[in-house]
């Protein structure tokens, strides 16, 4: 699918693959890429479980999962799932029957590693728990749990393993008469990781989970998962990510968001272009911008905000953007508004100003969608 026919450098053509249901989000097909993120709380612990749910979703969260890795947490999985707001995957592990118990809890996905799940038959009683509740199944392949026999033919984890793990669970779902699935080869090695995609977005029309597993904290895990990620998200493949950082999981959605919006994806909430700095700067360019993306954390609307700390590049930038700020002299800057020069603010005022500009504009935009439809 092109993106931009005007700019064709900027187009992106996503592989093509089949639309399965997540509750009630599309995964696949031309459906926009959905954006997870993981609950790290203990999953009996209702109440911090389902808070962390809203507040991954209020960040904009598509899909939230949830381990269970315990029958006291398949229970508590019932109410979190009538409390989220929205779909939940069951994150399962070990115990095939934790997959049938989240399954009659309400879970929208179960997934499940076919390196740790056991044996075809445990696998087929999960397949007839999701179908008999509507619950679609990822299949989370990963190269720290590979099963025994693909290292003992590859002698360690590679991008032919990983495939090969997830082709065996494709078909015993499918011979199965089962098709509501999603796949993933994740592993922590960037390379490997994209290697393994590159395979299974060749052998399969399934939709595609990205990650890199067990990426890091929140700065070595976003650089990790931006390049992972965003080369086969460039490349077209994926329909789902999920950034995994050792962080509060609303940082998760936020870099998964940010990655999408970098490559023209995904469009939610503002777009902060902003110089580093330099000595030129006409105001602080850099507590400014902390402090506008605080306070607009709020916007949902997709639009655009340069904050520019000079003449150099300010006008050109502000050429572009919904709002824009250009630092000047004599303690003021330039306010554009739709790419022109609008009016001038002093620095004092400019952060309170900025934001009203901003929250003006998004009113606008959302009256414009509105009346379009």
């Amino acid at each position: 699918m092109s993106l931009n026919h005007v700019r064709p450098w900027r187009d992106i053509y996503r592989r093509k693959s089949r639309q399965i249901m997540v509750g009630n989000v599309p995964v696949g097909g031309d459906a926009p890429i959905a954006v997870q993120t993981m609950t790290n709380t203990l999953t009996t612990d209702v109440a911090a479980t389902v808070a962390q749910v809203q507040a991954a979703a209020e960040a904009g969260a598509d899909i939230v999962r949830v381990s269970v890795p315990d029958e006291a947490s398949s229970e508590a999985l019932k109410e979190i799932v009538r409390e989220s707001p929205v779909p939940i995957v069951a994150d399962i592990h070990f115990h095939y029957r934790r997959g049938i118990e989240a399954a009659e809890a309400g879970a929208a996905c179960l997934r499940i590693n076919p390196g740790n799940i056991g044996d075809e038959a445990r696998v087929k009683e999960v397949i007839k728990a999701a179908r008999d509740h509507n619950c679609s199944i990822r299949i989370g392949v990963n190269a720290g749990s590979l099963e025994k026999h693909l290292l003992e033919k590859y002698g360690e984890p590679c991008p032919e393993a990983m495939v090969e793990s997830g082709l065996e669970h494709i078909r015993i779902l499918q011979d199965n008469d089962f098709h509501e699935f999603k796949i993933s080869v994740k592993a922590s090695d960037v390379f490997l990781s994209a290697a393994a995609y590159q395979g299974i977005a060749e052998a399969t029309d399934a939709p595609i989970h990205l990650g890199i597993t067990e990426a890091g904290g929140l700065v070595s895990g976003t650089i990790k998962s931006a390049i992972g990620l965003g080369n086969l998200l460039w490349m077209g493949i994926g329909d789902t990510i999920r950034v995994s950082l050792s962080a509060d999981p609303v940082e998760e959605v936020k870099v998964g968001f940010e990655i999408l919006k970098s490559l023209g994806l995904r469009h939610r909430g503002v777009n902060i272009i902003s110089c580093p700095s330099c000595a030129r700067q006409g105001f602080d360019v850099i507590k400014t911008v902390e402090t506008l993306e605080r306070r607009l954390e709020h916007i949902k609307t997709p639009m655009s905000l340069s904050i520019i700390g000079c003449v150099v590049n300010g006008p050109g930038e502000a050429l572009m953007t919904d709002v824009g700020f250009t630092g000047g002299g004599a303690g003021s800057g330039m306010v554009y508004l739709a790419g022109k020069a609008s009016h001038k603010m002093s620095n004092e005022q400019m952060i309170d100003h900025i934001v009203e500009q901003v929250e003006n504009k998004a009113a606008e935009l959302d009256a414009a969608a509105e009346a379009a439809e």
